[in-house]
């Protein structure tokens, strides 16, 4: 009972550190808005293009509606390639309090007292875990709401139970492995530069920046390797199916097939096809491995002083 206070009080107070910063908030969020930027400003017209271009050639197309479902396409995948971004930069941001801690002192207080150092690794993790669930959470609601005045419907509850499902678990694997790498990290300015990196790279290994389609197999089978396109294509596969049908509605189902392969909404990894569940389960399996590694780092670390 006293160690699940402990956990408790030092959970509290690392979730305080983050949200009581609003640059912090601010800057973790900011990738988001540079993704959104990049998709709608730039690379908007030429996705969309690419889908009504398939889409006239067939015959008895309305070219408006066609025009109008590949926009709604475009923005839910836009969207569900966020929520993952979102997850890792404030995962990272929370865990600035780890950093601080070492470079102040502060941890040695903390190690010292008596509470197990798996505890103390969990309440970091569970900080950067429910910071993230709480601000992904509220990106899909204004995600959803955008959406809506764009003209898609609303998710179904199902769908919504998913998503949350989702959140969390996403939230989990990037708060395990932001901690493992934080537990090597000295200094607050190598964390804000190694942060730049890791967003560059989540929005690369997860198919935001670049089709996953587009990219080599020698390419491919590397990203299979990181928990990033499982979580992307989880979001994806869940949030654009509905308008995904409604776009290629009358189409030939060879169409669909190949513009959600190309889109990252359905993936295959090493040969096999990976389903929504199946996406939940590796990112799941991530997450526990990155918190177990972190324990042990922070153990040998221990012994090593």
């Amino acid at each position: 009972m006293k160690s699940l206070n402990s956990f408790w009080q030092l959970t509290k107070r690392n979730m305080l550190l983050y949200f009581r910063d609003r640059g912090a908030v601010f800057f973790s969020l900011l990738s988001m808005f540079i993704i959104i930027a990049l998709m709608l400003l730039f690379l908007g017209d030429m996705n969309i293009n690419s889908i009504t271009d398939m889409l006239t050639k067939l015959p008895d197309r309305d070219s408006s509606a066609d025009k109008k479902n590949a926009e709604l396409l475009l923005l839910s995948w836009t969207a569900a390639g966020v929520i993952p971004i979102n997850s890792a930069m404030v995962a990272l941001s929370t865990l600035s309090s780890l950093i601080r801690d070492k470079y102040t002192g502060r941890s040695g207080s903390i190690q010292t007292a008596p509470i197990s150092r798996f505890t103390i690794t969990l309440s970091y993790i569970a900080a950067a875990c429910a910071a993230s669930v709480v601000i992904c959470t509220v990106t899909l609601a204004v995600s959803e709401l955008y959406l809506c005045t764009k003209g898609m419907g609303a998710y179904t509850a199902a769908e919504h139970f998913k998503l949350l499902g989702m959140i969390l678990v996403n939230s989990f694997t990037y708060s395990a492995m932001m901690y493992l790498c934080a537990v090597f990290v000295k200094s607050e300015g190598a964390w804000g530069g190694l942060g730049t990196v890791i967003g560059t790279l989540i929005g690369f290994l997860g198919g935001i920046y670049l089709p996953v389609g587009s990219l080599s197999a020698g390419l491919a089978d590397f990203i299979s390797c990181t928990p990033v396109i499982y979580g992307t294509v989880m979001f994806r596969k869940v949030m654009t199916a509905k308008i995904a049908a409604d776009t290629f509605a009358g189409a030939p189902a060879e169409m669909l097939t190949e513009t959600k392969k190309a889109m990252g909404i359905s993936y295959s990894a090493f040969g096999n096809g990976i389903s929504a569940s199946g996406c939940v389960l590796i990112v799941t399996g991530f997450g526990v491995l990155f918190t177990v590694l972190a324990a042990a780092a922070m153990f040998i670390k221990r012994k090593d002083r």
